[in-house]
């Protein structure tokens, strides 16, 4: 009698072999621990290691590109995996966030404040990977995820170190969550520093610039880190107004 075999796939050995690389993922995977922790902190009451816990995830979003750059570990995986963990860190846990800190009392107007950050973070993640090699890499178009994320948990964070509570302060909360939703799906360019060359020897001023940086951080990390990414915020309006009046000119 004829013998019968089950055909057996091909398998492309070069396929069986891939894997993923282990170094930059586990610093995007940080990331991803950090956001979700934040999420759990935020359902528990406790807001301020929720706004601590996003500017972590902001510390490991930006190491894990800048590691493998250096170990030449990129991949489609890499990239795929950290815009699904910046979605987590950057998008859903500061809109949740904020949004069981000040604006779950506001009724429809605080969830719909929440929703707008959070589908900003979903469009400008997307947007960002589909142009990718077509914008000027000196600028981003919109505000970055993580500088949004930033500037929401640094509001409550200043304002819970200062003794306020997001009751006292939700209008301002609104509007802010509001702008850096918006900001992120806005055509504002904001400067996204990647011309800065660290390989290149720099004047020493530029050194103690960075180390009196650090010292004004550690003076007050809350106030500090707030002013800052709300100057970067209001810094991409800043470059397009003197773009307009340039044209104009």
């Amino acid at each position: 009698m004829p013998e019968f075999r089950a055909h057996r796939p091909i398998v492309n050995p070069e396929l069986r072999r891939r894997g993923i690389y282990l170094l930059p993922n586990l610093f995007t995977t940080g990331a991803l621990f950090a956001g979700f922790y934040a999420i759990v902190q935020a359902m528990n009451g406790r807001f301020e290691a929720a706004a601590v816990a996003i500017f972590i995830a902001m510390v490991f979003d930006g190491l894990d590109g800048r590691v493998a750059r250096l170990t030449h570990t990129q991949s489609a995986f890499g990239a795929e995996y950290d815009s699904l963990s910046d979605m987590i860190s950057f998008g859903a846990a500061p809109a949740l966030v904020v949004y069981e800190w000040a604006l779950k009392g506001m009724g429809k107007l605080g969830w719909i404040a929440a929703f707008i950050y959070c589908v900003g973070a979903a469009l400008r993640l997307a947007r960002f990977n589909t142009n990718l090699g077509i914008i000027d890499k000196r600028f981003f178009q919109g505000l970055p995820s993580p500088a949004a994320a930033a500037l929401v948990a640094g509001l409550v964070w200043v304002t819970i170190d200062n003794g306020y509570t997001g009751t006292q302060v939700r209008w301002f909360a609104c509007v802010i969550t509001i702008f850096a939703g918006l900001s992120m799906v806005s055509n504002v360019p904001f400067h996204s520093f990647k011309d800065i060359n660290l390989r290149r020897s720099v004047p020493f001023f530029v050194v103690l610039a960075l180390v009196m940086g650090f010292v004004l951080v550690s003076s007050y990390p809350p106030g500090v880190l707030f002013a800052l990414f709300l100057c970067y915020a209001l810094s991409g309006y800043a470059i397009a107004g003197w773009r307009h009046f340039r044209q104009r000119r």
